[in-house]
């Protein structure tokens, strides 16, 4: 991998900072990431076990690629990368999930992450592979947003993709190029992860369309202050991480005093720890920041603003 740009060494950005103290925040709450025994349990909450794991190591994975080898940053994510594959028993776990639910597709969707870093498991990929040759596996039915979610999956796997991304594109609402003002919640969250797997969790921003990165070049200021406005923090880190995927760098740089004004309004609701709530007001008057209330949104936070840090990295090179 070429080493990216980075702004580390010298914090010269809001998300410079955010960066460095969210992933630490991440990095000493890494044990609230560890699963429970029962995981297994067919009352399990995957939303409390495997999804957090699951982000975990895909934000982890993407910081660490971003990030220069031998850098504090680089080192957290990789520990934290390297914590949650040993949590999985080394992939064994995904062998047992997909026997437990074969057309369950966020096994296929967590395991992706690992895959995509070097960490695969033979046995899982061989059952998946038999899995999904079948008609049921090819008619499971999703939003479309999570449909491209699963193409991607199965391109990082290595596996051959059962239908067209550009089809699966189309029938997102961020895919009709809506009217602006339809932005709300649910369509932001569905909107940031079609970016982020068409992009591929910001590793390839050239693979957005361009027109897509047009359209949100444009719209994306006034959908960030509208959440900044309604302290949705979680939402607007997901919309800055957005921000750091557009492939036109013309257009970043046109978005670059935005972005740098949002990342202040973030950093101001940090907790002195680095954590940062999900919604609702920060300091001085925050509420306990438990785990399940600050964990995704200080970890998108960490992922977004690493990808900010290497954009405005790039777009000060080019300037020089």
């Amino acid at each position: 991998m070429s080493t990216p740009p980075t702004a580390e060494v010298t914090e010269r950005s809001q998300a410079s900072r955010v960066s460095r103290t969210a992933l630490a925040w991440v990095h000493d709450h890494r044990d609230s990431f560890r699963l429970p025994d029962d995981v297994l349990a067919p009352d399990a909450d995957v939303n409390r076990t495997l999804k957090p794991l699951g982000e975990l190591a895909q934000l982890s994975f993407s910081i660490r690629e971003r990030s220069e080898p031998g850098s504090v940053r680089h080192g957290h994510a990789s520990e934290l990368l390297g914590l949650a594959w040993d949590q999985t028993r080394q992939g064994a776990l995904f062998l047992d999930l997909l026997r437990g639910e074969p057309f369950a597709t966020y096994p296929l969707e967590i395991y992706a992450a690992f895959a995509a870093a070097g960490l695969r498991h033979p046995g899982f990929e061989e059952l998946a592979a038999t899995v999904r040759r079948t008609r049921g596996w090819e008619r499971v039915e999703q939003e479309p947003n999570r449909r491209l979610g699963v193409l991607n999956s199965e391109r990082r796997v290595g596996f051959p993709q059962h239908g067209e991304p550009s089809a699966a594109l189309a029938r997102t609402w961020l895919g009709g190029l809506p009217e602006p003002w339809t932005f709300e919640r649910t369509a932001g969250y569905g909107l940031t992860h079609v970016v982020f797997h068409l992009t591929d969790w910001g590793n390839a921003p050239r693979l957005m369309p361009a027109e897509l990165g047009g359209y949100l070049a444009t719209w994306l200021p006034a959908w960030l202050d509208t959440c900044l406005e309604a302290e949705q923090w979680d939402l607007g880190c997901e919309l800055l991480a957005v921000a750091g995927s557009i492939p036109d760098a013309s257009s970043y740089r046109g978005l670059a005093d935005t972005v740098e004004a949002a990342w202040a309004r973030i950093a101001d609701v940090q907790d002195a720890a680095g954590g940062i709530p999900e919604n609702g007001a920060g300091r001085p008057h925050e509420p306990p920041r438990d785990f399940a209330y600050c964990y995704h949104s200080t970890l998108m936070a960490a992922f977004a603003a690493t990808l900010a840090d290497v954009r405005l990295a790039a777009v000060q090179e080019d300037v020089a």
